[in-house]
């Protein structure tokens, strides 16, 4: 194989590619190294510049001078529901269905616990919370506090039979949309007609599509869905995550962790807690007024951004990067387990590698930069909004002369 032939060719169609593509402009609206190719979005976006100045003027300006008056003034106080509508766009929920605030594991309780107690008023016998077998660790650990609170057992079930799995003590099935490690897209559609053919509710955990796909929240019917803000939607380390409850729902949101935040009248200070109409019900304690500012600056590239052309974008730019891995590394070195279908297929690409930790130190080393998953995987996130065809090409060839292998 002419290695350096092939190289030259990829590498003059990545720049042709990136020459027609219609998000490459946004690119400019992050910071970035021209240095690094940076494809661990899918675990920590990158930096939004205009956030950096938002936040100094949020700092010095609206805590500095306005103080307390800031939440009427600045508009602190609506900021989580006003934030949750924006979340809501890329997510397919229409207003007054998302609310942003607390972790993505704090309200991964609040959906499954109100999930099972909703379904426990169509039938006491419901006591079965299905939990998707390959799910992130820390949604199986609430789960089963969940199921310890309200008296179910858990049974986990890969997320591909799922559909096959529910039945009449079936109370909730929460499911990862993408797998975490291996960036397979599971069917949000199917797996929430099953859950209410057989009268069971949905919880999606959304931490790992929205931002990279269309997700069709209130097109598909979903009952509950959460995630984390950080990812795709590069709201920063830790910025707050966003419960969707459908509409129809929400006068039956019995949230487990009420608080002050979403009682119908917050200052009355009443020793009796009646809940918020709508979304607000979702609020617990007092927002996180500078990682919600933060983010509502993040979002802001996102306002002319059309997401069909991003999953387009996403699927080209995986498609790419298996080609370039195919061409440029030896055969056996590698294994996909992200699944070729682009029906299954999320924004990310494993590559099983024997010493994928050594392997991913290495390529972090010399500007690579994503990550990996314990036993052997190597994961590599890409963000359409800023991840260019020849960023996929040149960390292909990393990988190549990483693995012995070197590219001219």
């Amino acid at each position: 194989m002419d290695v350096a032939g092939t190289r030259g060719k990829l590498a003059h169609e990545a720049a042709a590619l990136d020459e027609a593509d219609a998000l490459y402009g946004k690119r400019a609206a992050f910071a970035l190294d021209e240095d690094t190719v940076y494809l661990d979005g899918n675990s920590l976006g990158a930096l939004p510049v205009a956030v950096s100045a938002r936040l100094a003027e949020v700092v010095g300006h609206e805590w500095g001078r306005l103080r307390i008056r800031a939440w009427d003034e600045a508009g602190w106080w609506a900021s989580p529901e006003r934030i949750g509508d924006r979340v809501g766009r890329l997510v397919g929920a229409a207003p007054g269905q998302v609310v942003v605030g607390d972790s993505t594991s704090v309200n991964v309780f609040k959906a499954v616990v109100a999930a099972v107690r909703m379904a426990r008023e169509r039938s006491a016998d419901r006591d079965e919370i299905l939990v998707d077998a390959a799910t992130f660790p820390t949604d199986g650990y609430i789960a089963e506090s969940a199921a310890r609170l309200t008296g179910c057992r858990i049974r986990a079930v890969a997320a591909g039979a799922m559909t096959g799995e529910m039945g009449e003590r079936t109370a909730v099935a929460l499911v990862n949309h993408v797998d975490y490690r291996t960036g397979r897209l599971h069917d949000l559609p199917g797996v929430t007609a099953s859950a209410h053919a057989a009268g069971a509710l949905v919880v999606w955990d959304l931490c790992h599509s929205a931002g990279a796909l269309p997700v069709g929240l209130d097109a598909h019917g979903v009952d509950f869905a959460v995630g984390c803000t950080y990812k795709y939607l590069n709201g920063g380390p830790g910025s707050p995550a966003y419960l969707y409850v459908r509409r129809e729902h929400q006068p039956r949101f019995d949230s487990p962790l009420p608080g002050w935040n979403s009682h119908s009248e917050p200052f009355a200070m009443s020793p009796a807690y009646t809940p918020a109409d709508g979304a607000t019900r979702g609020r617990v304690g007092t927002p996180e007024v500078l990682s919600l500012l933060a983010l509502d600056t993040a979002l802001d590239v996102w306002d002319d951004v059309d997401l069909t052309a991003v999953r387009a974008k996403s699927l080209a730019l995986t498609d790419f990067f298996l080609r370039c891995v195919e061409e440029y590394v030896p055969r056996g070195r590698v294994e996909s387990v992200t699944p070729a279908a682009h029906a299954e297929r999320g924004s990310q690409v494993g590559l099983r590698c024997p010493g994928a930790g050594a392997v991913m130190g290495e390529l972090i080393r010399r500007g690579v930069v994503g990550d990996f998953r314990p036993p052997d995987v190597l994961r590599f996130g890409f963000t359409p909004l800023y991840t260019g065809f020849a960023d996929v090409e040149r960390a292909a060839g990393i990988l190549a002369g990483v693995l012995g292998t070197p590219l001219l």
